[in-house]
């Protein structure tokens, strides 16, 4: 009976710290759960890679000068000295007014110093915009499509050595033509923001204002030069003719010294 009510005892004993161990365990499990730090959140980020801005600078300003000449002249010299160029020139006149607009294209990092340079002297504007314009999204997409689109064009390569006949051959090339048409695309638009980026455009109008003249003062002066023109031409003919006028002279002369001594006689 002892030996039963012992081993009845142990059997307890076992099963109680069973328990006890389960219970702590699951405390042990619940504080780890408390204590742990929550999981890590994705980042939407680059991996933290940073990408050169890609932005172009542009403007144009309009003023007005005493001299044309001296003024496209310093333009000219500032952009020869900030390495640049122009790409177009032009002169506009009316009666009121006689003006220039010149474009120039100089290198980003000289764009201030080159406004400052060639607006020398300017007391005034009359109208003056600058403005930047941020093309790296575009940028960084053109690339990037353009990078997909040279790894296809490398698979239809590979693809074009493996075909079997004509009619593979054809069509694979059909799209290899597709794909070159537009890597060349990409290529020239990337070309040309590159451009953009790398020398800034500055559209520079300058002008002299010519004083109004009524139509009679206008009529007067133009009657007055045509005048003048037909006496130079009158004085031109004169000289064409001279043998002419010089015979007619002579003849003159001699028509009334005839004249005189017949009548004396």
């Amino acid at each position: 009976m002892k030996d039963l009510v012992k081993y009845a005892w142990f059997i307890l004993l076992i099963t109680a710290c069973g328990c006890k161990e389960q219970i702590d365990t699951a405390g042990v499990e619940r504080m780890e759960m408390q204590l742990a730090p929550p999981p890590p959140e994705r980042s939407t980020e680059r991996g933290g890679e940073t990408t050169e801005r890609k932005l172009i600078k542009e403007g144009s300003i309009e003023f007005e000068t005493d001299d044309l000449n001296a003024t496209r002249q310093t333009i000219i010299k500032a952009v020869e000295k900030y390495k640049g160029y122009i790409s177009s020139d032009q002169e506009f006149n009316s009666p009121e007014r006689e003006s220039n607009t010149v474009i120039a294209r100089v290198p980003a990092d000289s764009f201030d110093s080159f406004l400052q340079d060639a607006t020398k002297g300017v007391k005034r504007f009359d109208s003056k915009e600058i403005k930047v314009i941020d093309v790296t999204t575009e940028f960084l997409d053109v690339q990037a499509r353009l990078k997909t689109k040279k790894e296809l064009e490398n698979r239809f390569l590979d693809l074009l050595k493996q075909a079997k006949n004509v009619t593979e051959m054809l069509e694979i090339e059909k799209q290899l033509g597709e794909l070159r048409s537009d890597i060349e695309s990409m290529e020239g638009r990337l070309n040309y923001l590159q451009n953009q980026v790398s020398y800034s455009t500055l559209t520079i109008t300058f002008y002299k204002s010519v004083p109004y003249q009524t139509e009679f003062n206008y009529n007067f002066s133009n009657g007055f030069r045509n005048g003048w023109n037909n006496l130079v031409w009158f004085f031109v003919a004169i000289v064409n003719v001279w043998p002419f006028i010089l015979i007619g002279v002579a003849l003159l002369i001699a028509f009334r010294v005839y004249r005189r001594r017949r009548l004396k006689s």
